[in-house]
């Protein structure tokens, strides 16, 4: 759907662009990062086997619901059908964090990673006033309203840096503790605090376009300045167990470890720079900064430590050519996005093949994600016909 929209903006073949958008983005973050968090957290609880049944009940309920959205988003935008399918979501949500923390064993419950998970699933939760509020806004004040963008950057500030994040940290934690690699309790709270805090404070920049009160200003920069420090102390500490962190993982983990340590290194550098009132104002005010943003945090971090992720744990191996495929195509539509945001700044024409560049960049990340499909289909044939013979 990403790559269907592409053309849109040259192209008039009788879609509705927004619906699309809208599909799109459910899709993305609901049926991928969604489904694929809380199926490395049954992971890492794969040797609790009680209520199974009732988590296959939620999964396939989740399932019905994505499904839903995406037969009705593209086709219909926010319509009764797609807002049913998407609010029976929310309280699958709900029921999931609560299934969740209900039948995590205690021993868990007092493991570090166990502490990540359980407020990253309650941002879950909180940024699920987003779309509650946005109903009431829609309703009442309408579109024009400053409550209604309010409401959507609420819900995507907790999804993106609060749930999504903070999950794959978690897990990042019960890796390294289930290989005997430990924060100790100091580094641990120094750690859990600043992130935390971070993710608090760093809503107030998604308000600066409406509440334009210094104190937020003051909150947001300090909020940042906490995240920097979570990332250097995580910088420092990988650099120091080095030698731990080699030995357990894979050249292609370690790589694309590296790869998300980067670009989670832009992602903070700028928040850095937009926690200046007239670079938060402009990231704002043109649309292609917030989308190159977005995407830089959702491809570049969240998905590419799902890769990760995954491919340790063997649920879907990654090779080296799916991840140079996606990394170039990542890489191309991230400047093309900012370059066509820094033309609109200042005033400038972008090149003429623009659109058609921006086409074949994003097509490298379909055939990337299609060759990853592939490899695994073949992978889990070949295992099948083995256990058969």
């Amino acid at each position: 759907m990403g790559l269907f929209l592409r053309p849109l903006h040259i192209l008039d073949i009788g879609v509705d662009y927004r619906h699309i958008v809208h599909g799109h983005s459910h899709i993305a973050l609901l049926g991928w990062v969604y489904l694929a968090l809380i199926t490395l957290f049954y992971k890492l609880l794969s040797d609790e086997k009680k209520n199974s049944n009732r988590y296959r009940q939620i999964y396939v309920f989740i399932q019905i619901t994505l499904v839903g959205m995406l037969c009705t988003f593209p086709f219909q935008g926010y319509s009764f059908l797609s807002i049913t399918f998407s609010t029976l979501f929310l309280f699958a949500s709900y029921w999931y964090a609560w299934f969740f923390i209900r039948n995590t064993p205690k021993n868990l419950k007092h493991s570090n990673w166990y502490k990540y998970i359980r407020i990253a699933l309650f941002y879950n939760v909180i940024s699920t006033l987003g779309p509650w509020a946005l109903g009431i806004v829609m309703a009442t004040l309408g579109k024009a309203s400053v409550w209604y963008k309010i409401s959507i950057y609420f819900y995507l500030h907790f999804q993106y840096n609060g749930w999504m994040l903070v999950a794959l940290l978690g897990i990042l934690i019960a890796i390294l503790e289930k290989k005997g690699i430990h924060l100790s309790r100091n580094q641990n709270n120094y750690l859990f605090y600043s992130v935390n805090f971070g993710v608090v404070f760093t809503f107030f920049l998604s308000i600066f376009w409406a509440v334009q009160i210094k104190v937020l200003y003051l909150l947001n920069g300090l909020g940042v300045v906490l995240q920097l420090f979570a990332f250097l102390f995580l910088l420092r500490w990988f650099s120091k167990n080095k030698i731990l962190l080699k030995g357990n993982f894979s050249n292609l983990q370690v790589l694309i470890g590296k790869t998300v340590l980067v670009i989670l290194g832009l992602k903070i550098i700028l928040q850095l720079i937009t926690s200046i009132p007239y670079f938060a104002n402009l990231a704002f005010s043109i649309i292609e900064f917030t989308i190159g943003y977005l995407h830089l945090t959702f491809l570049g971090v969240i998905s590419m430590s799902l890769f990760l992720f995954f491919d340790y744990f063997r649920l879907i191996r990654t090779s080296f050519t799916v991840y140079f495929l996606f990394l170039i195509g990542y890489i191309v539509t991230e400047t093309l996005i900012f370059y066509k945001g820094s033309a609109i700044w200042l005033d400038k024409a972008i090149f003429d093949s623009y659109y058609l560049t921006l086409i074949c960049a994003s097509a490298i990340l379909v055939l990337a994600i299609g060759l990853l499909l592939k490899q695994n289909s073949k992978i889990k044939t070949f295992k099948i016909k083995k256990i058969n013979d």
